[in-house]
C-alpha cells in the first residue's frame, strides 16, 4: 500500500506546492469572465414584413416607433403598398416593401456621423 503524504491531485497548492502553482497554473484561482448584467443589455423588439398586414389591418401608414417596435425584418410576404416609419430595418425588408411600391422611412443620421462612417463624401 502506497502512502500519499503530499495528497492527491492539486492538494496543497496554497501550502507547500504554492511555487509550483504560481509558475505553472497562474489562472488557477479567481474569477476569469465578466458577465454583463441583463438589465444593461438592450434587446430590439422586432416584427417581420409578413406580420404587418395581420397586426395593422387596413392601415397604409404605419409608425412602428409608436407601436413599440425597434426593427423591421424581411420574413414573410407583403400584399399591399405600405409606408412604414421605423428606427431600423433589414435590407431584405426594405427591398420587399419597395417592390410593392411602398416606402420605408428611417431616421436620418447627423452629418458628422455619416462622414465618420464613410457613407457620404462631401464635395468641396
Amino acid at each position: 500500500m502506497e502512502l500519499l503524504r503530499g495528497g492527491r491531485g492539486n492538494a496543497g497548492l496554497l501550502k507547500y506546492r504554492y511555487v509550483y502553482m504560481i509558475k505553472n497554473m497562474p489562472d488557477h484561482f479567481g474569477r476569469h469572465d465578466f458577465k454583463r448584467p441583463q438589465g444593461v443589455i438592450k434587446k430590439d423588439k422586432t416584427i417581420n414584413v409578413g406580420e404587418l398586414e395581420d397586426k395593422f389591418p387596413g392601415k397604409k401608414d404605419i409608425d412602428l416607433e409608436k407601436e413599440g417596435f425597434d426593427k423591421l425584418l424581411g420574413g414573410g410576404k407583403l400584399n399591399s403598398k405600405l409606408k412604414i416609419k421605423v428606427d431600423s430595418a433589414s435590407g431584405k425588408a426594405i427591398e420587399k416593401i419597395k417592390e410593392k411600391g411602398g416606402e420605408v422611412v428611417l431616421p436620418e443620421l447627423p452629418k458628422e456621423k455619416i462622414a465618420e462612417e464613410g457613407q457620404v463624401e462631401e464635395k468641396g
